[in-house]
């Protein structure tokens, strides 16, 4: 099989296609043969040791010191299961599907084994390998934490960094479950065609000094720590920091307690049932994926590239395998 592997950490040239034997699945594993994955920024980060601050340190303890740990990147996957062990019960061979290896990563090579009972579950119907792997970064980070905090009609909700792979998940859920959204992003169209009912352009305002206050709010981007937007947050309200640095985790329980409502940068691992629920809100039209562009695989150091520029809008898909193959 081809896979595009890392043997040393820095820039996007370093990731290069290499042909590597054929995984067999152990008995509880499916094969899965690869259609689309993601170049996110946790592939980023990985690849290039670009850490939130703080983190410089503990980064390598998992990540690798020498070189990488995980030398094949990608954490989402969508595609179809060509091989199952012997003592797999929930999919069968022909099944498309949707996946999450997450931090084991593994994604960015044509064929991928997973467990049966890892965050795995069955694509939606009709869609696309690309529109379905791009709902799983940003779709499951948000469900997790909405699992700390549900969403009720009425909410004020801004989710900073709207037009993100997370950000634009952020916005669709939140106006799906009825709360009244604010987006911080320069594509003010797009963040509204996905539920926001006002988009701030944060090279012309600041949502933190503006006086006004939200709910609860998504730090998409990592630049609002508590510091910076508490007065931005009602009182008993929420920050969730999906980009925190290491002073914003250890400082996460005192902040909740002085606001009297939660900051975290927790966020719980994700289950079959979290992708299982993405695919009946994709289904039922709540969703919709937003894709930049679908890079072919041996493009990948150019998506590499992009994601690098801090820049991107929605997701950077990776086509591994074509669908007519």
């Amino acid at each position: 099989m081809r896979a595009a592997v890392i043997h040393r950490f820095g820039g996007p040239e370093r990731v290069v296609l290499e042909t590597l034997p054929r995984p067999v699945p152990k008995a509880d594993e499916v094969l899965i043969r690869v259609h689309a994955s993601t170049v996110s920024v946790a592939d980023y980060r990985v690849r290039s040791l670009d850490l939130p601050k703080g983190l410089g340190f503990f980064g390598p303890l998992s990540l690798g010191v020498v070189r990488p740990r995980h030398p094949i990147l990608g954490m989402d996957l969508a595609g179809v299961v060509e091989e199952v062990g012997a003592a797999v019960t929930r999919f069968a061979v022909g099944d498309r599907v949707i996946g999450l290896p997450g931090s084991r990563f593994g994604a960015h090579a044509e064929l991928v084994r997973m467990k049966q009972d890892a965050p795995l579950a069955l694509a939606p119907t009709g869609w696309s390998h690309e529109d379905a792997v791009a709902l799983l970064f940003g779709g499951v980070t948000v469900l997790g934490f909405l699992r700390l905090r549900p969403i009720t009609p009425g909410l004020r909700v801004l989710v900073n960094g709207a037009s993100g792979s997370v950000g634009s998940s952020a916005v669709q859920l939140a106006a799906h479950l009825g709360a009244t959204v604010t987006g911080v992003s320069t594509h003010a169209e797009l963040v509204t065609s996905l539920g926001a009912s006002r988009v701030i352009d944060y090279r012309s305002a600041d949502f933190a000094s503006s006086g006004e206050q939200w709910d609860l709010v998504f730090d998409c981007v990592g630049n609002a720590p508590f510091d910076r937007v508490s007065a931005s947050i009602a009182p008993g309200g929420t920050l969730f920091l999906v980009i925190a640095d290491l002073a914003g985790m250890l400082g996460a329980r005192r902040n909740s307690k002085k606001l009297g409502g939660l900051v975290t940068g927790s966020n719980p691992s994700p289950t079959s049932a979290d992708l299982e629920r993405l695919t009946s809100l994709a289904e039922a039209g709540v969703l919709r994926p937003v894709i930049e562009k679908v890079y072919e695989f041996d493009e990948i150091q150019a998506a590499h590239a992009r994601v690098g520029s801090h820049r991107k809008v929605g997701n950077l898909v990776l086509r591994v395998t074509p669908s007519e193959s």
